[in-house]
């Protein structure tokens, strides 16, 4: 390994290499910034670009760059104008954007910023020393275990759900689930709830609903209430660092997740959007008291989280994607035909093939969560200010990036049409107090349910495989726990409650 990372080291700090690192994480960072321009669409495009550059080494670290540039980007939408256009960063946007309402902006960009350096460097630390074991770890789930990896991400709707407000959280998640069946179905290629509609043949775009749940309904909101536009003083961009006590709150909280979210973006299927979901949940479970009340209303902590495990998750999936060859999610599986068009084919013997290129892209992620933590920090002011801008400009604003990121993501008008539908029953569910982000959850994690359940099936005939691997039972036990532990948690408080009452 040490021989692998000094040749990793001489390849990545090449000047033209390192030229590589800056400009990825540039050009991510500029594009995750953006509602509706994912890492996806960005990375296709500079395919031909990368491959232009001839050398497989800088090529990758180039499009590495602008996978994780745009995953760290990607929060500051999500903080400051309510409109995750990935999908890892939709958790983020539930305590950054309270945060921002509060005047905290600077202060929540500046968290946002430590804990994906935090969570992209500690990843990138796991994934040189357990790259090799992880490979193996990662053979052993199928069909069966993302079947109940998918159950327990759904399992976690009970922490995006306020006091009492379970049932309609658990509602929320089945409409996403239903949302989630519209076009081509996992047994079969047939179109099924479309209504003869060619637009919905392939189902609803992730940044379509996105957009109608978070984005459109508050601008409505900012129309109809404007008071809303910011509850703290929003002119001056002040408190833009954090405290000791804040910093000793979130170290723990950098720490758990560094670790959780790297693990879950080492399977296959899983990535930054669960991750970043099942963090927030995590967190937000083992929280206490006040602490706990306070997530969803601006919780550093519930920033926190989401940020460090979806920045984790990145870095993990590059494991399943350089030892074995497996494509982790969308994402990686562009970065995978961007490898075979360079004449480098990821796999078991790419550290010995080729232990340059290996090494080389993990040297690269150090540098580049360095090189996005120096380009993002002292930007900060000028980005916060995008709060100061008046409410009759900042509607216009907010409308155009959220119809230009669903026209972009499909380039269909009839998307525009669906955006607008779906925003005016969020801001009527929003009306009626109903969470919008189990909806979001359910559709997001329905389908590769609904995939790796109809494939377990098939292979095993039936129900069997839950009872015939351990794995797959585990983890559907972890999930009815998930469930079952808020109703516990009520249960206690309530006869604690009736215990001070009998004692007056």
């Amino acid at each position: 390994m040490l021989e692998g990372l000094l040749i990793g080291l001489t390849s990545a700090i090449s000047p033209f290499n390192l030229m590589m690192v800056v400009v990825g994480c540039l050009i991510g960072t500029l594009i995750g910034m953006l509602p509706g321009l994912g890492p996806m669409s960005i990375i296709a495009i500079m395919i031909p670009v990368a491959i232009g550059i001839g050398d497989p080494t800088a090529a990758l670290i180039l499009l590495s760059g602008v996978y994780y540039g745009a995953i760290f980007g990607g929060s500051t939408s999500s903080i400051l104008l309510n409109a995750p256009g990935v999908a890892g960063t939709v958790a983020s946007s539930f305590d950054g954007y309270p945060m921002a309402r509060k005047g905290q902006a600077g202060k929540a960009l500046t968290i946002a910023a430590i804990a994906s350096f935090a969570g992209g460097t500690i990843g990138a630390i796991l994934l040189m020393i357990f790259a090799p074991a992880l490979s193996s770890v990662a053979l052993l789930f199928h069909s069966a275990e993302y079947f109940a990896l998918m159950v327990v991400g759904l399992s976690a709707i009970a922490a995006f759900a306020g006091t009492g407000q379970v049932a309609k959280a658990l509602m929320m998640t089945i409409l996403g689930l239903i949302l989630g069946t519209v076009g081509e179905g996992a047994l079969s290629n047939m179109p099924r709830f479309t209504f003869g509609m060619m637009e919905l043949q392939s189902g609803f775009s992730f940044i379509t609903l996105a957009m109608a749940m978070f984005a459109l309904p508050e601008a409505l909101f900012l129309v109809m209430n404007p008071s809303r536009a910011a509850t703290g003083d929003s002119g001056k961009i002040e408190n833009l660092r954090i405290t000791r006590d804040e910093a000793k709150s979130i170290a723990p909280v950098i720490g758990r997740q560094s670790l959780q979210g790297f693990f879950i973006g080492v399977l296959p299927g899983a990535g930054a959007t669960i991750a970043s979901f099942l963090g927030y949940a995590v967190e937000r479970n083992i929280a206490k008291g006040k602490e706990q009340e306070e997530f969803g209303k601006g919780s550093i902590k519930g920033l926190a989280a989401p940020e460090t495990a979806n920045n984790a998750a990145c870095t993990g999936s590059f494991v399943p994607l350089l030892t074995l060859g497996i494509p982790g999610s969308g994402t990686t599986a562009i970065l995978l035909g961007a490898l075979l068009a360079l004449n480098v084919t990821p796999g078991p013997r790419l550290m010995t093939d080729t232990p340059d290129v290996f090494w080389a892209v993990i040297i690269s992620m150090y540098i580049g969560n360095l090189v996005l933590l120096i380009l993002n920090l002292p930007l900060i002011p000028y980005i916060a200010k995008i709060l100061t801008i008046p409410r009759t400009f900042l509607i216009p604003f907010i409308l155009f990036f959220t119809l230009m990121g669903s026209y972009l993501g499909q380039n269909n008008s009839t998307e525009l049409l669906i955006l607008v539908g779906f925003g005016v029953v969020a801001t009527i569910l929003r009306f009626a107090d109903f969470p919008l982000a189990p909806l979001l959850i359910g559709f997001i994690l329905g389908t590769m349910l609904e995939d790796n359940f109809a494939r377990a099936m098939q292979l095993y005939r039936g129900f069997g495989f839950i009872l015939e691997r351990p794995m797959t039972l585990g983890l559907l036990v972890l999930a009815l726990v998930l469930v079952l532990l808020p109703s516990y948690r009520g249960y206690r408080a309530r006869k604690r409650a009736e215990g001070v009452a009998d004692g007056d």
